[in-house]
C-alpha cells in the first residue's frame, strides 16, 4: 500500500497586485469565458458524475446558447445541436469551477411564454425551438434548510447572488426590518465597514429592494463592522433562511371551492399560499401519491385518523401544462432532498405508455454532500478585497480569475491517496465546537417557547397574576436576546471553520476560545436573570395552586407537541446550560495539550458562576421533581414540601395474600410511598401506602428480594435482578439512617398505614378507586418517567436524574431500524431520559420518541452486517434500533450518555474504546 503523489509547478511572471489585474481583465472584452480566465478547457469538476471533466460534446451542427449568469452577465457556449441539457448544464458549472452544482439549474422560458426548467435529460434542441432568441439563466433550484449543509463558500456566494435578485425582484417579501437587515448585510460584503457619506452614496447609485429610500436610514443603523465579504454573505443566508418566502415559487391555483391559492414546494413537502401568507403544508412523510389530470392537481394523503384533511386533495390550475410544471418540480424536490442516491430509470413498457416518464436526474442532496466532504482540494475560494471599487458591482467572474492568479504564483500541490479517503475536518476540537453548536440550537429553541410561546399563552389568561407575568418576563427575555446572538456567531465561526475548501488550513477562525470567553463574561452580567428561574417555579406553582384555570391552562400547554417535557423543566434549562458549558470548556482544554488563555478564563468563569447558583438549582431541580410526581400521583397531599428529598422511584414486585403484585414504589428521604395495581384512567398512580421511614428496618431475602420491618408488621418485595436490588437496598439504607438522624414532615402512623393493608385486596382496581372519588375527566401526560419504569419494570434514583441533567446532546444521527436497508437522516434531541426524534433541528415540535429506560446499549455484532462506522445498538426485547453517528468524537458522546441512562452503565464505556480502535 503505497500514497500516490502528483506535484504540480507553474510559474509565470504575473502582476504583484492580482487584485488589480484581476479588475484590468475584466475591463478587458475576450472572445470566450475559458480565454478570459486563462484557463485550459478542462477546467472544473463535473458536478453530476464523479468524473474529472465534462462529458464529450457530440459532434454535429453546432449552435450557441446564450446563459445569463446569477451577476447578470452573459456567457455564450457552444454545443451540438444534439447535445443533451446535461452537457450544457456542466460546461456551465465547469465554467463557473463550481462542484456543488446540484443546486442549481437552468430556466428560460418557452414558446407558450411558461418559465420550465431545462431537462438534462432531454436534447436541448427538443426543449428550445429558437436558441438565437432564448436566453437561459443560470440559477438556485433547491433550497436547503440550512446553509451550513453548504460545503464550498463560492456555492454560498451564489446563494447570496440568488437572494439579492430575489429581494430585488420583490419576490423574497419581508418585513421592512428584515429588508433592511439584508440590504445592510450586502452592502457590508460591497464596500465594508460602515462610513456613512460612502454608505449613503452607494445607496443612492444601487437599488437592492422596491421603495429603498423610504428605509435607508434604517439599512445605514444596521451596517456592520468588522465583516469580511464571507461572513456577510453568511449573515444574509442566515436571515434569509428563516423567513417565510425564502426560496418560494409560487404556482397560481384555485380550491374546490373557487378561492385563490398559489401552490409551492420546499425541502419539507408541499406548501400552500394565500397571497404571502402560507395557511398549509403538507409534509413528505404525510404525502402518498402526487399528480394532475388535465387542469387539476392532486394531492393524495395517507390515512391519519387524527386528521381532518380529506384523502385526496384537489386544486385548480390555468392548465394541464401548468400542473405538470408544478409536478415535475415537486418530483424533483422530493428526490433531492429525501433519498439516498439518483432513482433508478424504470423499464419503458412495450406496448402501451401510460402517464409521464419524467424522473429525477442528477444527485441527491446526500450524494452532494458526501461527495464533497470527502474530496482533497487545496485552492481556498476566497472573495476579492473591494476598497476602491466599491461601488461597481461584485462579479463571480473576478472571484474565480483572482483565484487563478493566485495558483499561477504558487505551487499547488494536489495529492491523491489510493488508500484512504480524507475528510475535513478531522480535528476533535471541531466536533465539540459542533456539540456546542447544535446544543445552542436546541436549547435556544427551548428558550422560545418560554419566552415566546407560554408567555403569549399566559397574557391571554385573566387569572395569571401580573407578579408572574412580570417575573417571566425579566428572568427569560434578556437571555433569549443574547443567546440569538450567540447562536449566529457559532453558525458563524462553525461555517467557516467546516468550509471543505478550507478546512485543513489551521487559522484563526479554526478555535472557539474567544466565542466561549465573550459568552462566559456575558452570563456572568446576566446572573441576576438566572438566579430568578428558581422562584419562577415556585411562583408558577403557587399561582395554579391559587388558580384551578391557570392550572388547567399550563396542564394543556404540557400536552401540546412542542412541550415534549414539563413547563418546569423549559424554565429551569438556563441553569442546566451552565453544566454543559462547563463540560464543553473542559473537553476542549483536556484535548489541547497546552494551555489557552481564553478557555481557561473561560472555563474558570463559568465554574465560577455554576458554584454560584449550585445550591439553589439543586433545591430547584428536587422540588420540581417533587412537583411532577404529585401529578402522577392521586392519593395523597402535600408531596411537593421544602425538607422532602427524593431518593428513588421504580417497579416492585410485592408479596400479598395473592401473591407477587407489582407494586409503583417511590422513595423520600421521610417516607416511602406505594401505590395501588395498574394506572388509572387518568393516567396516574393512585398511592396506597405509606411507609414511615423512621423505625423501618431493611433485610435482605434470599431470590433478590428485601424486607421491610416495623415494629407490628412487615412486607416482602422482590426485584427481578440483583443489581436492582442492591440499589433499592442502599437507598433504602441510606434513608432510613438520613430519617433517624433529622425531622421530617408528619406522616401516617404504623397503625393508620396498618387499616390500609387490611384492605388492599377489597379494592376492585385503581380504576373503580379513581371513579369513586370523581377525577375520571382529568388528564395528564401518559409519557413520564414513572409511566417508562412501569412499563419497562425498572426504577431511577436522584443520581440518575443528576447525570440525565448533565448529558444532554443534540444532533444529526442516521438510524436504521432492525428490519430495513435504508438509514434515515433524523435531528436528535437527548434529554429527560428520551431520545425526541425531529426531521431538521427547525422543527416546531418532535415527530417522535423514544425513552431509553430499560434499553442496552451495545455495539452491533459481526453477524448483524452492519458494515458501518461509528454505530451503537439500542436493544429492548424485540426492539432493536441502530444509530450512526458521524465521527468518533460524537460515537462516543451519545453511546456513553446513552449508557448513563440505561441498563448499560459500567461496562460499555470499555467497548467505545474497543470500537473506537
Amino acid at each position: 500500500m503505497c500514497d500516490i503523489c502528483v506535484c504540480v509547478c507553474v510559474c509565470a511572471r504575473s502582476s504583484s497586485r492580482p487584485a488589480e489585474r484581476a479588475r484590468k481583465t475584466m475591463v478587458e472584452q475576450e472572445p470566450t469565458a475559458g480565454h478570459r480566465l486563462g484557463a485550459p478547457d478542462t477546467l472544473g469538476i463535473s458536478t453530476l458524475e464523479a468524473g474529472q471533466k465534462p462529458p464529450a460534446v457530440p459532434s454535429g451542427r453546432r449552435a450557441a446558447v446564450r446563459v445569463r449568469m446569477l451577476d447578470d452577465s452573459e456567457e455564450i457556449f457552444d454545443v451540438s445541436q444534439r447535445a443533451s441539457g446535461k452537457v450544457l448544464f456542466e460546461m456551465v458549472c465547469a465554467h463557473l469551477n463550481l462542484i456543488e452544482g446540484d443546486y442549481f439549474g437552468l430556466e428560460f422560458q418557452d414558446h407558450r411564454k411558461m418559465t420550465v426548467w431545462l431537462d438534462l435529460l432531454k436534447p436541448i434542441m427538443k426543449q428550445i425551438r429558437r436558441p438565437k432568441h432564448t436566453v437561459l439563466r443560470f440559477v438556485v433550484k433547491f433550497f436547503p434548510p440550512d446553509h451550513g449543509q453548504l460545503m464550498e463558500e463560492l456555492t454560498r456566494y451564489l446563494f447570496a447572488l440568488q437572494i439579492r435578485q430575489d429581494l430585488a425582484t420583490g419576490r423574497l417579501t419581508c418585513t421592512d426590518s428584515s429588508a433592511a437587515l439584508l440590504v445592510s448585510h450586502i452592502i457590508q460584503s460591497e464596500i465594508g465597514d460602515f462610513e456613512e457619506t460612502q454608505c449613503r452614496q452607494h445607496l443612492l447609485n444601487n437599488n437592492y429592494i422596491p421603495d429603498q429610500m423610504a428605509l435607508m436610514d434604517k439599512i445605514m443603523d444596521f451596517h456592520h463592522t468588522g465583516h469580511t465579504p464571507a461572513e456577510s454573505d453568511y449573515q444574509l443566508l442566515e436571515v434569509s433562511r428563516r423567513l417565510e418566502m425564502y426560496g418560494i415559487r409560487l404556482h397560481p391555483a384555485k380550491d374546490r371551492e373557487g378561492t385563490k391559492l398559489s401552490l409551492a414546494v420546499a425541502h419539507t413537502g408541499v406548501l400552500v399560499f394565500q397571497g404571502h401568507t402560507r395557511i398549509n403544508s403538507f409534509n413528505w412523510s404525510k404525502v402518498r401519491k402526487l399528480s394532475f389530470k388535465r387542469k387539476r392537481f392532486l394531492i393524495k394523503l395517507r390515512p391519519d385518523l387524527n386528521s381532518t384533511y380529506q384523502d385526496t386533495l384537489e386544486f385548480v390550475m390555468a392548465s394541464r401544462d401548468c400542473c405538470k410544471v408544478f409536478w415535475k418540480i415537486c418530483v424533483e424536490y422530493h428526490a433531492f432532498f429525501r433519498l439516498f442516491e439518483e432513482p433508478k430509470p424504470k423499464p419503458k413498457p412495450v406496448l402501451f405508455s401510460r402517464g409521464s416518464s419524467f424522473r429525477f436526474s442528477g444527485r441527491t442532496q446526500k450524494q452532494v454532500m458526501d461527495y464533497t466532504s470527502a474530496m482533497v482540494v487545496t485552492v481556498r475560494h476566497t472573495h476579492t478585497q473591494r476598497g476602491e471599487v466599491g461601488d461597481q458591482p461584485r462579479f463571480h467572474m473576478a472571484v474565480l480569475l483572482l483565484r487563478l492568479m493566485i495558483c499561477v504564483c504558487l505551487c499547488v500541490c494536489v495529492c491523491v491517496c489510493v488508500c484512504v479517503i480524507q475528510r475535513f475536518p478531522t480535528d476533535k476540537a471541531y466536533f465539540i465546537a459542533k456539540e456546542l453548536l447544535t446544543t445552542e440550537r436546541t436549547y435556544l429553541k427551548d428558550l422560545e417557547l418560554i419566552t415566546l410561546t407560554f408567555q403569549s399563552v399566559l397574557s391571554k389568561e385573566e387569572c395569571v397574576p401580573e407578579s408572574l407575568r412580570k417575573l417571566l418576563k425579566s428572568s427569560f427575555e434578556p437571555l433569549h436576546t443574547y443567546h440569538s446572538d450567540f447562536l449566529k456567531e457559532l453558525e458563524q465561526r462553525l461555517a467557516l471553520w467546516e468550509g471543505r475548501s478550507n478546512a485543513h488550513i489551521k487559522g484563526d477562525y479554526q478555535r472557539i476560545g474567544d466565542v466561549m470567553l465573550k459568552n462566559t463574561q456575558a452570563l456572568k452580567m446576566l446572573t441576576a436573570q438566572l438566579q430568578k428561574h428558581a422562584e419562577c417555579v415556585g411562583e408558577l406553582e403557587k399561582a395554579c395552586v391559587a388558580s384551578r384555570r391557570l392550572a388547567s391552562v399550563c396542564r394543556d400547554f404540557e400536552l401540546q407537541k412542542a412541550c415534549y417535557v414539563p413547563v418546569n423543566v423549559f424554565i429551569l434549562r438556563p441553569l442546566h446550560r451552565l453544566l454543559h458549558y462547563k463540560q464543553i470548556l473542559e473537553r476542549l482544554c483536556k484535548h489541547y495539550p497546552r494551555p489557552h488563555h481564553e478557555k481557561c478564563t473561560a472555563l474558570a468563569d463559568v465554574s465560577e458562576l455554576e458554584a454560584v447558583l449550585r445550591d439553589s438549582m439543586l433545591k430547584t431541580d428536587n422540588y420540581q421533581r417533587l412537583l411532577e410526581l404529585q401529578k402522577d400521583l392521586l392519593g395523597v397531599e402535600g408531596l411537593a414540601v421544602p425538607t422532602r428529598e427524593f431518593i428513588r422511584l421504580g417497579c416492585l414486585s410485592k408479596l400479598s395474600g395473592k401473591g407477587l403484585q407489582q407494586r409503583m414504589f417511590f422513595l423520600f428521604s421521610d417516607v416511602l410511598l406505594y401505590t395501588s395495581r395498574g394506572i388509572t384512567a387518568s393516567n396516574q398512580f393512585k398511592v396506597h401506602g405509606q411507609l414511615p421511614l423512621r423505625g423501618m428496618t431493611v433485610r435482605a431475602e434470599r431470590r433478590f428480594g428485601f424486607k421491610t420491618d416495623f415494629v407490628h408488621y412487615c412486607i416482602n418485595l422482590r426485584r427481578a435482578s440483583i443489581s436492582e436490588m442492591e440499589k433499592w437496598m442502599e437507598d433504602l439504607k441510606m434513608a432510613v439512617d438520613l430519617a433517624e438522624d433529622c425531622s421530617g414532615p408528619a406522616t401516617k402512623s404504623p397503625g393508620e398505614w396498618a387499616s390500609e393493608v387490611e384492605s388492599e385486596d377489597d379494592l376492585g382496581g385503581s380504576r373503580t378507586s379513581l371513579e369513586r372519588h370523581g377525577n375520571s375527566s382529568a388528564h395528564h401526560r401518559g409519557n413520564t418517567t414513572v409511566h417508562v419504569c412501569w412499563h419497562r419494570n425498572t426504577s431511577v434514583s436522584m443520581l440518575d436524574f443528576s447525570i440525565a441533567t448533565e448529558n444532554q446532546l443534540s444532533g444529526n444521527l442516521l438510524r436504521k431500524f432492525k428490519n430495513s436497508n435504508g438509514w434515515q437522516k433524523l435531528w436528535v434531541v437527548f434529554t429527560n431520559f428520551s431520545l425526541f426524534f425531529y426531521k431538521t433541528h427547525q422543527d416546531e415540535f418532535p415527530l417522535a420518541s423514544l425513552p431509553l429506560l430499560g434499553y442496552s446499549v451495545t455495539v452491533p455484532a459481526e453477524s448483524e452486517n452492519i458494515h458501518k462506522d461509528y454505530v451503537f445498538k439500542l436493544h429492548f426485547k424485540s426492539h432493536i434500533y441502530y444509530f450512526r453517528s458521524e465521527s468518533e468524537y460524537s460515537f462516543e458522546r451519545y453511546a456513553v450518555c446513552a449508557c448513563g441512562q440505561t441498563h448499560t452503565r459500567y461496562w460499555f464505556c470499555s467497548v467505545v474504546c474497543l470500537a473506537s480502535n
